[in-house]
């Protein structure tokens, strides 16, 4: 009996050992939980109590060089639900049908799925959001949102680029400058209990948005208005492919005007125009050519320049001293380079003339000569000290490289033809920039649209650094005088305007395969001849009938020059 009674008891003082060690072993797991641990668990009970909407920031606007706003914001509205907080599915599921213009399947699997939060429908109609509101159905959540609109429709629609569903920058200048642009998002939080029901009692917080910042633009919207009037008048009245025409500061590379038509409409990018659509499209077919509609030639495309990278040719060749203005040449109407005849525009030939007339004349052979002369090894090396191998370094997305023949490729023949602008192929904007270099007084110049950027009075430029030296400013200014007389007295006449001394160069080139009858005329101008500050190159693809650059792309520049030169000479 006493021996029973000694085991039960210590079975009882065991037990209570036991349970002593394990309630404090519960007490310490306790205490850490609810001192060091504590932070944690209030973060995931928020996470289970808390439900957030994301609220977008409002996007910087593009701003020009006018103070024109040429993209902006418009107030919209995001329909979501909430499905534990939905106390009467049916009148939900057919008041956002009748007011969204939803079918009520489409809507009913959406506000009977079991979610957090199940968007409706974006970029709803402020007034209509307002409306849905003022509705007060339970579970049903309207947020004001953000949607991008551009004010001018298509005008730049080549250099804006727009934005997709989120409002985040797709192409162009909306997408190369997203981090200026987007800003950062806010959260709009509510409390609900443990079925999701939110705690009327808690309220709403909301961690607000930044918005992003402006991006002022050298783009001049008036320029850009009547370069783009000129282009659609020419393509039409030469039943061309397409016309580009891009004028830019020779100075300092601000470029003021791109007009790529046909363009596209901004406020409905994913719909395509007429001349870009067909009847039966599959979708990589519509995919496919919605790219194209969007792609900007001066930036995107290569192309061979013809006759106006004569002007890269001769300022090489005066930089070399390979040439003089005096020099003397015989155009007999052809020249042969290694059993290969190459012709002059002229058949009969020009006969005698100096550098400074074969300019003028746009002759080949004497062009031919003159790289002859320079040689393929300096011929290259002046490829490279102008920056023709690479790319302009334009602050737009999607810019192309040159194509041109490997250094150890350039034969007599291949020599003879890069001279006068054949065989290889370049961009608008690349020739644009070459060009503005050689003629500024020797200095490379990087083409580009941002100038500033922020909000209010906090602006900040972007600072464009000057270039390189590439050209002698005596070389420079003897270029210029030839570009001159090209314009003045030569076959760039058409490019001529009352009143002001213009520079620049014509082209004709015909297009990959030859013998199609398919050719690309241009003339690239700048003025005043003497110190310019204005440079244009106007680019005009399969014209129909009369093809020459100098018939009917100098007209194009003369016409913008009649009008914005002497605008220019106001606003500065």
């Amino acid at each position: 009996m006493e021996k029973s009674r000694t085991f039960h008891r210590k079975k009882i003082v065991t037990v209570f050992f036991a349970c002593t060690l394990l309630f404090a072993g519960l007490s310490l797991r306790v205490g850490w939980l609810m001192v060091f641990r504590s932070e944690h668990y209030m973060e995931l009970a928020d996470e289970l109590h808390q439900r957030e909407r994301r609220i977008k920031a409002k996007r910087g606007r593009i701003i020009d060089r006018t103070g024109q706003v040429l993209a902006d914001n418009r107030t919209v509205c995001t329909i979501s639900v909430v499905y534990s907080q939905i106390t009467d599915p049916e009148t939900v599921i057919r008041t956002l049908s009748e007011k969204l213009s939803l079918p009520e399947e489409t809507v009913r699997k959406r506000v009977e799925k079991v979610s957090s939060i199940e968007k409706i429908r974006s970029n709803v109609p402020k007034e209509l959001g307002d409306s849905i509101r003022a509705c007060g159905l339970d579970g049903v959540k309207v947020d004001e949102d953000y949607k991008r609109y551009y004010p001018y429709g298509e005008l730049a629609s080549k250099v804006l680029g727009f934005t997709g569903g989120d409002n985040q920058g797709i192409l162009a200048l909306e997408s190369r400058y997203e981090e200026v642009l987007a800003g950062t998002g806010g959260l709009i939080l509510e409390t609900t209990d443990a079925r999701g029901v939110r705690l009327s009692r808690e309220g709403e917080s909301r961690q607000e948005p930044v918005d992003g910042e402006d991006l002022y633009i050298s783009l001049d919207i008036n320029i850009q208005q009547y370069a783009t009037q000129l282009a659609e008048q020419v393509k039409k009245a030469k039943e061309a492919e397409s016309v580009s025409v891009l004028v830019m500061r020779p100075d300092n590379g601000e470029i003021l005007a791109m007009a790529d038509v046909p363009e596209y409409s901004l406020n409905d990018p994913f719909t395509l125009t007429e001349e870009a659509a067909s009847a039966a499209m599959t979708e990589k077919e519509k995919q496919e050519a919605l790219n194209r509609m969007w792609r900007n030639a001066c930036i995107n495309d290569t192309y061979e320049p013809g006759s106006a990278f004569k002007i890269i040719t001769a300022a090489a060749a005066l930089e070399e001293g390979a040439v003089t203005e005096k020099d003397t040449f015989q155009c007999p109407g052809f020249i042969t380079v290694e059993g290969r005849r190459i012709r002059c525009a002229r058949v009969n030939g020009h006969g005698t003339e100096t550098f400074v007339q074969g300019t003028m004349n746009s002759c080949n052979p004497v062009f031919v000569t003159v790289g002859l002369r320079l040689g393929a090894e300096r011929f290259y090396r002046y490829f490279e000290r102008f920056g023709l191998l690479g790319k302009t370094g334009i602050d737009v997305s999607g810019e192309a490289s040159t194509i041109m023949h490997k250094a150890e490729d350039m034969g007599p023949v291949e020599l003879a033809t890069v001279s006068f602008g054949q065989s290889f192929q370049i961009t608008p904007i690349q020739l644009a920039a070459t060009v503005s270099s050689l003629i500024n007084g020797g200095r490379r110049v990087t083409p580009h649209f941002a100038v500033k950027t922020g909000k209010g009075e906090a602006l900040t430029d972007v600072g464009w650094q000057e270039g390189e030296r590439i050209l002698s400013e005596e070389t420079s200014r003897r270029l210029r005088d030839i570009l001159f007389e090209v314009v003045e007295n030569g076959g760039g006449k058409n490019g001529k305007v009352e009143g002001y001394r213009v520079g620049g160069k014509t082209a004709t080139s015909e297009t990959l395969p030859r013998g199609t009858g398919r050719y690309i005329s241009s003339f690239l101008g700048f003025a005043p001849a003497e110190d310019p500050k204005v440079l244009a190159l106007c680019i005009i693809r399969n014209p129909q009938g009369v093809y020459y650059g100098g018939q009917v792309a100098a007209p194009v520049v003369r016409q913008l020059f009649e009008n914005i030169l002497p605008y220019l000479e106001e606003t500065g």
